[in-house]
């Protein structure tokens, strides 16, 4: 049987570069030739991207992301491949791709096209589409590590409260709705406590205000967490440890709060506290398959629809902005093709 022709490859593609020059560092909205594109084996169309906090510090020109100029941010896509030399994927095979480095180390998903390497990509889920893959994100997919994380640990629905801090972000909305829908009886932190019936809608069970962690400078406080899912650090961090159930687990997945980590030992030694670091960049292969698989399971299409805004690339210069004032809550799926003009 003859095998039908691969799709032509376009010529040029479109892209959301960052650019720096004497004048400083600004987004600017390019037409590049195929040659643009980073050495890869496996040529992506990207249908979706997302925004995430990283994206906005990108994209708003903070230093410390980018780690070349020129530069296209977004640390995740999801699309359809158009060709891969390994031969591990075929031409219309849906992806979806996270960390690895892209929007830091190399082009990444706020472009029409991106061409990477086969062993970064993972398959859609059956069943799921690009938009859905973006809805869930590098947010969902680390909040997801993150639950499996307190599960791996002995963490269990039961044992008491889970906290998850910084809960109306994109990380702590999808921890508290995949903890939810695990059984889990859930505590939103947050410093938007007018965010209460979204984050009851997503399972949390009640609410505290991000201020009450941070007060709490006793190196063992009251025992109250069986685990945590913090997405903040900082004062945040040390807070929630201190106050973590004997044997409990916390993940810790950001650093919004701070990078610094206070208090003591004492958690760790008097009380059995494991402190899980969640790395979403450098997650093996088997983990990522595994995390995808429960997430189209448990957060599947449908279980977003009011979490979840989809807004145009031409967009993104605004929304960094608003991100980083922590004026987002939720999701923020972008759609690469809709171009300002």
């Amino acid at each position: 049987m003859t095998q039908p022709a691969a799709p032509a490859l376009p010529d040029t593609f479109r892209a959301l570069r960052m650019l720096r020059d004497d004048a400083g560092v600004r987004p600017e909205f390019q037409t590049l030739p195929l040659a643009a594109l980073p050495e890869g084996d496996t040529l992506v169309r990207v249908a979706y991207s997302s925004l995430n906090y990283k994206d906005g510090l990108a994209v708003a020109g903070r230093p410390g992301v980018l780690k070349a100029y020129p530069m296209t941010p977004g640390i995740d896509l999801a699309g359809e491949v158009l060709s891969c030399d390994t031969g591990v994927y075929a031409p219309g095979d849906r992806v979806v791709l996270t960390g690895w480095g892209i929007g830091e180390r190399s082009d990444g998903g706020y472009a029409e096209l991106a061409r990477v390497r086969a062993d970064w990509l993972v398959p859609l889920p059956p069943g799921t589409a690009p938009e859905w893959a973006m809805s869930v994100g590098t947010a969902g997919f680390t909040a997801m590590l993150a639950v499996m994380a307190l599960e791996d640990h002995g963490v269990s629905p039961g044992q008491g409260e889970v906290l998850v801090t910084g809960a109306a972000g994109g990380v702590g909305s999808a921890a508290v709705a995949l903890l939810a829908a695990a059984g889990f009886t859930v505590v939103a932190s947050t410093g938007r406590l007018q965010e209460e019936s979204y984050l009851r809608g997503l399972g949390a069970a009640r609410l505290i205000g991000r201020e009450e962690l941070p007060a709490q400078t006793r190196p063992l406080e009251r025992e109250q967490w069986a685990g945590v899912v913090d997405t903040v650090g900082g004062e945040t961090l040390r807070g929630a440890l201190a106050g973590t159930r004997t044997h409990g687990t916390v993940a810790a997945c950001g650093l919004a709060g701070g990078s610094a980590l206070g208090g003591t030992v004492f958690p760790f030694i008097l009380r059995g506290v494991t402190l899980a670091g969640i790395d979403s960049v450098t997650c093996p292969v088997p983990r990522r398959r595994a995390a995808w698989a429960r997430l189209a399971r448990d957060l599947g299409p449908g279980k977003l629809r009011d979490v979840v805004q989809v807004r145009p690339l031409s967009d993104l210069p605004a929304l960094a902005g608003q991100i980083l004032a922590g004026q987002v809550r939720g999701r923020t799926v972008i759609d690469v093709n809709v171009w300002p003009g």
